[in-house]
């Protein structure tokens, strides 16, 4: 399957660039992102576009300013100035000199949810508690119900709980609801991480390094799984990867950025191609010599 995304996304080319993709098929679209902190430029005037359906990677350097773009769609950083609009809804919007950006938990609301760089689940919890805390913010009954107990409450709670465990079968720790998250293989870590994501109900999903610290059989599966994601699950996917063969094996896009500006975007393999990505990653002289 990777293979063939891989040729999907070779034949898409330019079609697939920023600014050349109509707003119809956008599911995000930023304009002019900035991001400083004090005097440092992280994200200088970003322009990115997300289609729908499609797996898109975000890469470069380290410092290079992926993590933080990914915290400006979520909520988690306001930007400095520029604009966001996912699925027609304004997440970051600029007048002026004054920046209105929504808080995560209205981002999440909307549809987006996000795994991190370095796990964050909660230890001493079950793995199925760790799901359902992502259903959090869709339940609906209120602390009155849940003095009561009352039959609306006890409904939603089975429902909440069956979803958790197909959510946990869908990402292979079907037989393990009651094992403590911290006592879980760090694989399977990942891919609870990614359960309690999905329980918030995405339209959009982003993966900050999802590969990190896997060896090459849990790679390979992690990376049929992303696919997985958009084939069963209709989900739209962005990630940060610096694994090069899981980005030029399944993304249908990739954006690079350098010191928090985009120097190159296209398919894989054009990207692959680019003198100023090579230079990026490689040096200058390793430019030349191609």
């Amino acid at each position: 399957m990777t293979d063939t995304l891989a040729t999907a996304a070779e034949t898409a080319g330019g079609e697939l660039r920023t600014g050349q993709i109509p707003d119809s098929r956008l599911l995000i679209r930023a304009r002019s992102v900035t991001k400083r902190f004090g005097g440092l430029l992280a994200v200088n005037s970003v322009d990115f576009d997300i289609p729908r359906g499609a797996i898109v990677s975000l890469i470069g350097p380290n410092g290079a300013g992926k993590t933080t773009f990914f915290n400006m769609i979520t909520g988690a950083y306001q930007p400095t100035s520029g604009e966001i609009v996912f699925d027609g809804t304004p997440l970051v919007t600029t007048k002026g000199t004054k920046v209105r950006s929504l808080k995560p938990y209205q981002v999440t609301g909307l549809g987006i949810g996000r795994t991190f760089q370095n796990i964050r689940l909660f230890a001493t919890m079950s793995a199925l508690d760790n799901v359902l805390v992502g259903q959090h913010f869709h339940l609906r009954s209120s602390w009155i119900d849940a003095v009561l107990r009352t039959p609306r409450m006890r409904l939603e709670e089975e429902r909440a709980v069956a979803r958790a465990h197909d959510l946990l079968e869908f990402v292979g720790l079907g037989d393990r609801p009651h094992s403590w998250a911290r006592n879980l293989p760090y694989g399977d870590q990942r891919r609870l991480e990614i359960a309690r994501a999905l329980a918030t109900s995405p339209k959009l999903l982003l993966l900050d390094e999802p590969t990190a610290g896997m060896n090459a059989s849990e790679t390979r599966e992690m990376t049929d799984f992303i696919g997985r994601l958009r084939a069963e699950l209709g989900l739209t996917v962005l990630l940060i990867e610096h694994d090069m063969r899981v980005v030029m094996g399944i993304s249908d896009r990739v954006t690079v950025l350098d010191y928090g500006e985009v120097i190159a975007e296209g398919s894989p393999a054009e990207v692959r191609a680019n003198p100023r990505v090579i230079e990026a990653y490689l040096g200058r002289g390793a430019a030349e010599e191609r």
